[in-house]
């Protein structure tokens, strides 16, 4: 398949814009409002992150951790639900996906995960319930028209955790396969063309375990994303788990584990599987695309005084560009693999100066990307994405 023509008609050349958690910067993340308004802003794809209910049902939360993001805390029924857990070696405290049933998720709503940094959001508190993934897939079909058709761009969330380590309150362990229960609802809806589907993930063993079990076993086969935290100073948790069990490290991830300069361990950073070996491997092997972290494949450095460069009262701008660009992308996008980084935001404080100390809006942080040679992006304000599309094409029309 020539990825370059997935979901992005010949107007666009293959360039996408995916709206992260939707259009997360205009409502409440991951609500079927959410996604909505980025369809209707022109996302091409939009991108839950899925976590599994008691009952193994597939849902649209960023973090098995919902208080942050739902009113449990204001549900006296659910009181004695609160608990402390380790999830991918955090120790956290609140209410989990994992305890609780769908119907009784169902009784929850909506609410902003940053209302510090998205005041305007929080009048959408309340409003909206939790989506499945299923209710996420109804909505792109719904919204697809004509010859528009929305892809989706899901994230196994915590995939080991919910595996092999996680317990749920009563001690029992988990057990769910979010890979397995992703594909079967992928199937079970009827969404399984690959233009209109990437799978993502920040973990290595359930990407490779999806393109050499589960999708050849459920008969389908859809474009798999390896995703990337920092480069230098997270660690990938189902290489750290699996080695700090004694797991046979070469029976999990195969020629994997020999492209590792001094081999796979428990702190083995990201940045290890950023090599051009490794890039080769993966898309021999598994993977259509890569999603590092902008930080990463842009490195910034921070300025002595944050700047207030959108004349709000706040000085929130705090860093600039260094120039720099990883050499991470020019591999990938050698091997023929998609580089779609994450996360663009317009708000001041996730902003940068350019190198020479011009402040850079979110559109012009896009434009540089698209420059660059990614052919996609997560952002979370998909209309602004948009109209970077728009004048980089413009830009570099022939």
């Amino acid at each position: 398949m020539d990825f370059h023509s997935r979901n992005a008609d010949a107007d666009h050349r293959g360039l996408i814009v995916i709206g992260h958690r939707g259009a997360s910067g205009y409502r409440p993340e991951h609500t079927l409002e959410s996604y909505r308004l980025a369809i209707r802003q022109g996302a091409d794809f939009i991108e839950p992150d899925l976590v599994a209910t008691k009952d193994g049902v597939l849902i649209a939360r960023h973090e098995n951790e919902i208080s942050g993001t739902t009113d449990v805390a204001a549900h006296p029924e659910f009181a004695n639900r609160k608990t402390t857990k380790v999830v991918d070696g955090v120790r956290m405290t609140g209410w989990f996906t994992e305890d609780f049933t769908l119907a009784e998720i169902k009784t929850l709503r909506a609410k902003e995960r940053i209302p510090a940094i998205r005041p305007g959001n929080t009048r959408y508190d309340g409003l909206y319930t939790v989506p499945t993934f299923a209710e996420v897939i109804e909505l792109a079909k719904r919204e697809s028209r004509g010859t528009r058709k929305v892809g989706i761009y899901p994230e196994t969330k915590h995939p080991t955790y919910f595996a092999k380590e996680g317990r749920r309150l009563d001690g029992s362990l988990i057990a769910t396969s979010l890979g397995r229960k992703l594909v079967e609802t992928l199937v079970s809806t009827g969404f399984t063309d690959p233009k209109r589907v990437y799978i993502q993930s920040f973990e290595f063993e359930n990407l490779i375990e999806l393109k050499k079990q589960v999708m050849p076993q459920a008969g389908v086969d859809l474009p798999l994303v390896q995703l990337y935290d920092d480069f230098y100073e997270a660690k990938p948790y189902d290489v750290a788990y699996n080695a700090a069990h004694g797991a046979d490290l070469a029976g999990v991830y195969g020629g994997l584990a020999g492209e590792v300069q001094g081999g796979l361990n428990a702190g083995t950073p990201y940045g290890a599987f950023a090599t051009e070996p490794m890039l080769n491997w993966m898309k021999a092997n598994y993977a259509s695309g890569v999603g590092p972290w902008k930080g990463s494949l842009l490195p910034r450095v921070p300025l002595a005084t944050k700047l207030d460069v959108n004349g709000d009262g706040k000085a929130e701008l705090g860093s600039r560009n260094t120039g720099l660009v990883h050499p991470m992308l020019g591999w990938a996008l050698k091997a023929g693999l998609q580089v779609h980084p994450y996360t663009l935001r317009a708000e001041e404080s996730y902003l940068a100066q350019t190198p020479g100390g011009v402040a850079q809006s979110v559109i012009a942080e896009a434009v540089q990307l698209y420059g660059l040679g990614v052919q996609g992006f997560f952002i979370d304000q998909p209309d602004q994405g948009v109209a970077a599309r728009d004048i980089f094409l413009e830009l570099s029309k022939p």
